[in-house]
């Protein structure tokens, strides 16, 4: 026996170990080690058709299905989407967009192209991943190669050689953002026209303003296609067929469609086939979308019939962005497991995904090769699509690829447009009125946004690009404009640096020696917090500009002009506070602004005030240039420069002007608004005093001391003016040695918006709280409150069964010859009121009503809530009640006809439920059911017919009620006999009841005699009679 314990023992010491190795073999697969990656995808998912169809959260579960069986993945992440709504204003999305943070590793989105850029800055910060199919600037970081639809427009528009396009919107932040990239591109883009959907005529309106606009003839519509249920394209397309457009040759692209694949294979699309008109103006439309292997439509249906779909929708009602979505997804997927495998196994931060590689093939919703797909022209060719050209997928590297023509060429119902001179689609010339031109002493060169908007502090690829031109005499003429853009180049990173609608045409930069550029190389050497960034120069097309910073606050005059900005003092002391200190650093640096003026002191979005406009007369001077003068921009300048102008202004000047931005701080009105006087006399009176000419300002209205230095600074002696120096000394003393500080300035307007943002916010509560009262009164009115609270939670009512229940039915004697006597008003008037009086009487009673059906009323006690059985009771005495109110009840229209009701009674078993989804019923079911009805056919007018079963329980109760047997009574809907009685009345109800008419002999129970009808009308109703026995 003991030879038998050792291997017990061995195999007890050995287990351990072999666990331990099990663990060690398991931890060193990388496999096993599953982490989720969240992504966010952010759309306006509730704004328009395109989107709002697009069904997000199926077709992200589908992609997230297929990425789990994908072979080509490693397992090492497990993925999980967020669906985050984007607002339809892009105001408010921007907003929205900012409290997204931490929703996801990488972002889906936005598609709206106006967010990008800020969706772009926001997702450095939170260190996150971007991927956007709507983004038009593919310098953004964003995942690559995933091709702006601009350039793909761009290519379209190339081969077909139109420059001379117009965006149409509906969507009118997507129109502008498409019209500056292709403005970005050179071309001479059209004007940006807003459909307003609110007027009936806004198409035309629209319409009109392209067709005045100069050699346009192609129109990008920016809305979603009439083909997914647009609407709004519908009207424009109808409106330009109704203008003759079509006809004249204008051709229009819908820009939704380069964002999904139209459905196009083998598809008769019912809006063209339904409507003449517009499938004669879809004739001219081009389409340019992605290309798919199978329809959209057959490749829903297929996901359904597999069950990757569970929804029953009807895949001609989802928008094709489905497919779009379904792929962003797959493809983010793909780019973070090559980020992984790179990072040999490491966890993939999102802003690591801008590193990617991109160009994966994989088997997308519709595409054989995902974001690789081909993407197609199409034409429409009576009630459908057929593609006409090809781009090949080498269109993703933003430079190469073109379209191919296919079998078919494309049909312009009016005629081709023109084609535009090929410069405009050139890099390397410089159209000029859509013609080139080179001379011997002049070298022009193209410049784009690209080109002078410097994001970081790499150098331009254009300026490298400059020194790899082989010509000579080009190559030492251009590397002076080199080496001018790599001097303005900030020596810092400045993110946040874009240029204004000042450069939307296209820039033609002369080359000029390299002294031409000293005084630019003196202003570009002015870094100070307070002064706006001085970038370059911009002159073409007759306009001469500065390319600075842009403020998005606007100017210091626009902020104040802004009466829903609330400016205390402290916020207005520190943008003064802001002014000084950039003027006494140009001071300091023996530079005169010359030109000071609130127009020109810019607002950034921190609400820092930045000098701008400094040294621009210096410019103008070696330019050439002398603007005209406007009166209303001298009531900035000293007297003593009105009457001996100097150019570039003094130091006394500029303090002048220093006092007049100050009289519209504290007043928040113009530059001597209180004289009431043109501009041109108040000029007049400054240059010749006396008297003395100056704003008047309210002693109220600002601290004594802030008065005392603006009446200094516009001292008539420019000598007795203060300098720079010592305002910026005596100012810290205006505010009684408090700092100037803007942010504390917000807090406590932010303090005071939230007290009386929490008022508000409980007033609108308990607004709310009055709605929802009234909403559930009337759900109450409508179903059980059982019922409707099981409904709103979204929990099965299933059919219940109650033993113990009285039904009552009622209807009209005679209500069809009633109804042959009255107009159908009446008839319906003539319910409402019967039926609200007996509404009114069953309120007192614990009773249900069931439903009205025509003249008949249907009620019930018992069900929903169990009463023992009382609920007989509750009946009957209702019963009586609505029996005694209806002898004095009369029809308006016919006072002299009496209304007769019978009335059933039974009791018994029955089962309630909720019968259908739409307009959902509360039914009851059962032979007691039929029985009431039974007791209700066949009583007589003025009575109360109840059955056996009642009786019984109402005997059983002990209450008193009166009954009469009925007389000879036979039924022939009851299987067998069964005696049925009156219910004449109960003890201690003394009200009086009508008398049955059947007590007085020669009375029918289902109708009236022809003696009971008034003379006028009994006439109408025998020929009524007569014409329809014919």
């Amino acid at each position: 026996r003991a030879g038998g314990v050792t291997p017990k023992r061995v195999f007890r010491m050995r287990r351990p170990r072999w666990l331990l190795w099990v663990c060690v073999w398991l931890l060193s697969i990388a496999e096993v080690w599953t982490a989720t990656f969240k992504l966010a995808l952010v759309g306006p998912w509730s704004c328009d058709p395109m989107f709002s169809r697009a069904m997000p959260t199926a077709a992200a579960n589908m992609a997230l299905s297929r990425l789990r069986s994908d072979g080509s993945l490693s397992k090492g992440y497990w993925y999980d989407v967020k669906l985050l709504d984007e607002d339809c204003l892009a105001s408010k999305a921007l907003t929205e967009l900012g409290e997204m943070e931490g929703y996801g590793h990488a972002y889906i989105g936005p598609f709206n192209p106006a967010l990008c850029h800020a969706a772009s800055l926001l997702t450095q910060h939170w260190e996150a991943g971007l991927a956007s199919p709507g983004c038009l600037d593919a310098n953004w970081p964003n995942l690559p190669p995933i091709t702006p639809p601009s350039r793909v427009l761009f290519t379209v528009l190339r081969f077909f050689r139109w420059a001379h396009v117009a965006p149409s919107n509906l969507w009118e932040s997507t129109g502008q953002e498409v019209a500056s990239a292709l403005r970005a591109m050179g071309l001479p883009i059209g004007p940006v026209v807003t459909m307003e959907t609110r007027h009936k005529v806004a198409a035309q309106e629209a319409l009109g303003a392209i067709r005045e606009a100069d050699k346009v003839k192609v129109v990008i519509m920016c809305m979603s296609s009439v083909l997914i249920g647009g609407e709004e394209q519908r009207e424009l397309l109808l409106a330009a067929l109704e203008m003759g457009m079509v006809s004249d040759g204008y051709v229009f692209i819908p820009y939704d469609a380069l964002l999904y694949a139209m459905p196009y294979q083998d598809m008769a699309f019912p809006q063209l086939t339904n409507n003449t008109q517009l499938r004669h103006a879809y004739s001219a439309v081009l389409t340019v979308t992605m290309a798919s292997d199978q329809s959209f439509y057959e490749a829903f249906r297929k996901a359904q019939i597999s069950r990757e779909i569970r929804s029953v929708v009807a895949a001609t009602e989802v928008s094709p962005v489905f497919g779009t979505i379904f792929n962003m997804v797959y493809f983010v997927a793909k780019a973070v497991e090559e980020r992984r495998q790179a990072g040999g196994g490491r966890w993939v931060m999102g802003e690591q995904l801008v590193q990617s590689n991109g160009g994966f093939d994989f088997q997308g919703f519709n595409q054989g090769r995902g974001l690789q797909a081909r993407y197609v022209v199409l034409d429409s060719d009576g009630d459908r699509l057929v593609p006409t050209h090809s781009l090949a997928p080498t269109h993703t590297d933003g430079t190469v690829g073109g379209l191919k023509p296919l079998g078919r060429s494309f049909t312009f119902p009016g005629g081709k447009p023109p084609q535009s001179s090929f410069c405009w689609f050139s890099p390397e010339e410089a159209c000029s009125g859509g013609k080139y031109r080179r001379t011997a002493s002049v070298t022009k060169v193209m410049l784009t946004l690209d080109d002078i908007v410097f994001i970081d502090t790499q150098v331009s690829k254009k300026v490298r690009q400059c020194r790899r031109l082989d010509d000579t005499e080009k190559h030492t003429t251009m590397a002076h404009v080199c080496l001018f853009f790599q001097s303005v180049q900030p020596r810092t990173e400045h993110s946040g640096y874009t240029v204004d609608s000042l450069l939307y045409l296209t820039a033609q930069f002369l080359i000029r020696p390299a002294e031409y550029f000293a005084p630019r190389v003196q202003l570009r050497e002015m870094r100070h917090e307070n002064l706006n960034l001085y970038l370059g120069l911009f002159l073409d097309s007759g306009i001469f500009a500065l390319v600075v910073e842009h403020c998005p606050r606007g100017s210091l005059a626009d902020l104040l002009a802004d009466g829903d900005m609330r400016l205390d003092w402290m916020f207005k002391s520190s943008l003064l506070m802001d002014l000084i200190k950039g003027m006494k650093y140009l001071h300091l640096r023996g530079l005169s602004h010359g030109r000071l003026k609130s127009t020109n002191c810019l607002v950034d979005g921190r609400f820092v005030l930045k000098v701008t406009d400094y040294g621009l007369p210096m410019i103008l001077h070696s330019e050439s240039l002398d603007p005209p003068v406007d009166p209303q921009e001298l009531l900035w300048t000293a007297p003593e420069l009105l009457r001996n102008p100097v150019r570039g202004g003094s130091f006394a000047g500029d303090v002048f002007s220093f006092s007049i931005i100050i009289q519209e701080v504290i007043s928040r009105s113009l530059p001597y608004a209180m004289m009431d006087m043109p501009a041109h006399e108040i000029v007049e009176r400054l240059k010749s005093p006396p008297p003395l000419c100056r704003p008047v300002v309210s002693l109220d209205e600002a601290p004594a001391e802030c008065l005392g230095l603006m009446t200094q600074c516009w001292n008539e002696d420019p000598n007795k003016r203060p300098s720079f120096d010592d305002i910026f000394k005596q100012f810290p003393g205006i505010n009684r040695g408090k700092r100037a500080n803007i942010i504390d300035s917000m807090l406590r307007m932010l303090e005071q918006y939230s007290s009386n943002l929490e008022d508000l916010i409980r007033e609108r509560t308990d607004e709310l709280e009055v709605e929802r009262n009234k909403t559930e009164k009337l759900i109450g009115q409508l179903l059980p409150k059982s019922v409707a609270q099981a409904l709103k939670k979204g929990k099965p009512v299933r059919p219940e069964h109650y033993s113990d229940c009285t039904l009552y039915f009622s209807d009209i004697v005679g209500f069809t010859t009633i109804s042959a006597l009255s107009e159908p008003i009446e008839v319906v008037d003539l319910l409402n009121d019967l039926y609200t009086m007996f509404d009114a009487i069953i309120a007192s009673h614990d009773v249900y009503k069931v439903e009205t059906i025509g003249d008949a009323y249907m009620v019930a006690s018992g069900v929903p809530n169990r009463n023992g059985h009382q609920h007989a009771a509750e009946v009957a005495n209702m019963s009586l009640d609505i029996l005694h109110s209806i002898g004095h009840f009369k029809i308006k229209h016919m006072p002299e006809i009496k209304v007769k009701i019978r009335i059933g009674l039974h009791s018994g078993p029955l089962v309630a439920g909720v019968v259908g989804l739409m307009m959902p019923r509360y039914c009851l079911f059962g032979d007691t059911v039929t029985m009431a009805s039974i007791m209700e056919a066949s009583g007589l007018p003025y009575r109360i017919h109840i059955s056996l079963n009642t009786v019984k329980v109402l005997t059983s109760l002990k209450l008193g009620y009166h009954f009469d047997t009925r007389k000879a009574a036979l039924f022939p809907q009851v299987k067998g006999t069964e005696d049925t009685y009156w219910l004449m009345g109960r003890d201690g109800f003394t009200k009086p009841l009508p008398v049955p008419p059947d007590l007085l002999g020669g009375a029918s129970n289902h109708g009236i005699s022809l003696d009971e009808i008034p003379v006028e009308r009994r006439q109408k109703f025998l020929d009524r009679q007569k014409k329809n026995k014919k």
